[in-house]
C-alpha cells in the first residue's frame, strides 16, 4: 500500500499530500468570482432593472390610464393618492386598490387631473 502511494507521487516530499500544482487556492477564488459575476449579470442585474421600471411606471400613473392589477382586474384610473388608486371597472363601479397592485399600464391617455369645484 505504501509503495502505491510513493508511485502516485504522494511520498514524504509532497506538500500536504496534494499532487499537481495548478492554481491551488487562487483557482478556487477565481472560480468563486466567476460564479458571482455570472449570477450578477444573469439574475441580480435584470431583477434590479425590472424593479426600477416598475417603480417608474407606478410614479407616472395618471388619470384616465387603463391599467391591469396583479389580480387581473382591468380598469380606468379615476383617483390617485399616495398609496391607493381608484379604478373604475364598470359604469359607476369603482374600487380602491393599492398602488403596488398595479401590474401594467394597458393604455396611456395622460389626461389632466380633474379639478374640484368648490
Amino acid at each position: 500500500m505504501i509503495a502505491k502511494a510513493y508511485a502516485m507521487g504522494a511520498g514524504p516530499g509532497a506538500a500536504g499530500g496534494q499532487g499537481g500544482g495548478g492554481f491551488g487556492d487562487y483557482g478556487f477564488i477565481i472560480m468563486m468570482v466567476a460564479i458571482f459575476a455570472i449570477f450578477y449579470f444573469l439574475m441580480i442585474r435584470p431583477q434590479q432593472k425590472k424593479q426600477k421600471e416598475l417603480k417608474s411606471m407606478l410614479e407616472n400613473l395618471a388619470y384616465g390610464d387603463m391599467v391591469m392589477t396583479s389580480g387581473g382586474i382591468h380598469g380606468k384610473v379615476t383617483g390617485l393618492a399616495d398609496a391607493v388608486v381608484t379604478l373604475e371597472i364598470a359604469d359607476k363601479v369603482r374600487i380602491k386598490v393599492a398602488r403596488t397592485a398595479i401590474a401594467a399600464i394597458l393604455q396611456k391617455t395622460g389626461a389632466p387631473a380633474p379639478t374640484v369645484k368648490p
